[in-house]
C-alpha cells in the first residue's frame, strides 16, 4: 500500500522554507495538498464587526492562487475546498486513503481549537494530525528558556534569544512534487463566494498588497535595493511593508532574516537591517506570549485593567472611530487610510488605539476586533498582544507609561500633511 500525505495549507502558503511540505515529499509516495477556505474566517463578531473585509480576503485569494501555480510549475496542484475543516479533511482522508495529515501549529484560540477538531475527527479514523513549527524566527525548541521561563519584557526577551539561540538556514523549496491522482481539484474562489465585495484602490495610496509567494519575494527583493540606497543617506529607515506576505505565510521569516541579512554589511544600512530584525522579534515574541498564557489576551481585563470605559456612549464612539468621524484631524486622517487601503504604520496603529482606549473611553477589546476585520496583515498574536500592551492589559506590566498620544502624532504627522492627505 502506498503512503500517502495530505498537507493542509493555512498561513503557510509558500515553497520556500517549507518543512512540512519538504518531508511530506520525502516521505510519502504521493502528496494531497490541501487549502480549504474555512467559512467561519467571514463570520460576524461579538462586537459587529467582520472577521475578514474584503481587502485580506483578496490578499487571501491571490495568495492561495499563487501557491497553486507554483505547485503546478513543479508538477502538482492544490485541491481547494469550501466550508470547515475538520468535516472536509476527514472526507478526503478516506477518498483518498491518506496515511498522515501535516499542518502548521497555530498559537490563537479560533485557529487551535480547529486544529484540535481536526485532530479529533482523524483520531476516531486512527490516522495522526503531525504538527510543524514554520511561523517564527526562532523555533521553539532552540530558545534558550522553556516556554513557561519566556521573560514577560520583550527587552529581556530580546537579549537572551539573540546571545543563546541560533535561527536556522531555509529549507530549499522542492522542484518536484508527486501528487495525489485527483479528479476535481476545485476552483479558486472569489469575494462573491464569501458575500464580499471588491475594494477600489484609493489613488492616494502609494503601494499596493498583492498576495502570494512570488510577489513576497519580489517585495522583499525591493527592500534590498532600499537597503543599498542607505550607503548614500544616513537616514533612510523606511517602513518593510512585509508583514502582509508574513502574515500569510507567503514569505517566511528566516527567508527574510537571511536575504537581509547579507545587506549588514552595506555602508548605512545595519539601521534598516535592525529595524525589520526588531519586527520579526516582535512577531516571534507575541507568539510565544500567546503560546505561554493561552487566551488571556482575548479577554477585556486581560492581565490587568484598561481603566475608564465610557459603557452608555460605547458604540456610539466605538462607530465614530471607525468611520472616520470622531472630529480629531489625525486619527480620522488614520481610520480613513486603515478603510482604504488595509494598511497603516505602525506608529498610526499606536495613534489610533490610544485615541479609541483613553480618549473615547472604548474598551480595546473593540478596536483590536475591527483592526481584525481590516488590515491585510492581520495575525491574531501581534494584534490582539499590541492592543493588549497599548491598554496597559498586557502581560509586560512595565509597558503601561511607554506610550503617549501627543507625541505619537508629532511623529506620525509632524506638519500636518498627512491628516490632509488622509481627510475623507
Amino acid at each position: 500500500m502506498s503512503k500517502k500525505i495530505l498537507v493542509w495549507f493555512r498561513n503557510d502558503l509558500r515553497l520556500h522554507d517549507n518543512e512540512m511540505l519538504v518531508e511530506a515529499i520525502a516521505k510519502s509516495d504521493a502528496v494531497l495538498p490541501v487549502y480549504i477556505l474555512d467559512t467561519r474566517l467571514f463570520d460576524k463578531t461579538k462586537y459587529d464587526t467582520q472577521k475578514t473585509g474584503s481587502i485580506r480576503a483578496q490578499f487571501i485569494i491571490e495568495s492561495v492562487e499563487s501557491l497553486r501555480n507554483s505547485l503546478k510549475q513543479i508538477g502538482g496542484n492544490l485541491l481547494i475546498a469550501k466550508g470547515q475543516p475538520e468535516e472536509i479533511i476527514p472526507q478526503l482522508v478516506q477518498e483518498y486513503e491518506i496515511t498522515e495529515v501535516y499542518h502548521h501549529r497555530e498559537v490563537a484560540m479560533e485557529e487551535t481549537h480547529i486544529s484540535t477538531l481536526v485532530e479529533n475527527a482523524l483520531w476516531k479514523l486512527r490516522v495522526n494530525l503531525k504538527h510543524f513549527i514554520g511561523h517564527t524566527l526562532y523555533n521553539k525548541e532552540d530558545l534558550p528558556f522553556p516556554i513557561k521561563d519566556i521573560p514577560d519584557a520583550f527587552n529581556q526577551f530580546k537579549k537572551k534569544i539573540e546571545r543563546d539561540s541560533i535561527i536556522k538556514p531555509c529549507f530549499a523549496a522542492p522542484d518536484r512534487i508527486n501528487v495525489a491522482e485527483v479528479i476535481d481539484w476545485g476552483n479558486i474562489f472569489s469575494l462573491e463566494d464569501v458575500n464580499l465585495e471588491p475594494q477600489p484602490r484609493d489613488q492616494r495610496s502609494d503601494f499596493e498588497f498583492i498576495g502570494g509567494e512570488q510577489e513576497g519575494i519580489q517585495h522583499l527583493h525591493k527592500v534590498i535595493n532600499t537597503m543599498q540606497q542607505a550607503a548614500t543617506s544616513k537616514n533612510l529607515i523606511l517602513a518593510s511593508k512585509l508583514s502582509a506576505w508574513l502574515a500569510m505565510g507567503s514569505l517566511s521569516p528566516r527567508k527574510v532574516y537571511w536575504e537581509i541579512k547579507k545587506m549588514e554589511s552595506v555602508p548605512n544600512a545595519k539601521a534598516m537591517f535592525n529595524h525589520v530584525l526588531l519586527g520579526l522579534l516582535w512577531r516571534d515574541y507575541f507568539r510565544f506570549m500567546f503560546k505561554k498564557y493561552g487566551n488571556i489576551f482575548f479577554k477585556p481585563n486581560g492581565f490587568g485593567s484598561q481603566g475608564l470605559v465610557d459603557q452608555d456612549n460605547q458604540q456610539e464612539n466605538f462607530d465614530k472611530w471607525r468611520t472616520g468621524q470622531t472630529g480629531f484631524a489625525v486619527v480620522d486622517a488614520v481610520m480613513n487610510e486603515l478603510n482604504q487601503t488595509g494598511y497603516i504604520s505602525n506608529i498610526a496603529r499606536q495613534t489610533a488605539a490610544l485615541y479609541l482606549i483613553n480618549n473615547l473611553e472604548v474598551s480595546w477589546v473593540y478596536g483590536a476586533a475591527y483592526f481584525e476585520e481590516r488590515l491585510v496583515d492581520y495575525n491574531p498574536a501581534s494584534n490582539w498582544g499590541n492592543w493588549a500592551n497599548i491598554a496597559g492589559v498586557g502581560n509586560d506590566q512595565k509597558s503601561k507609561s511607554v506610550f503617549d498620544l501627543d507625541k505619537n502624532i508629532k511623529n506620525l504627522d509632524p506638519k500636518g500633511n498627512y491628516a490632509i492627505t488622509w481627510a475623507s
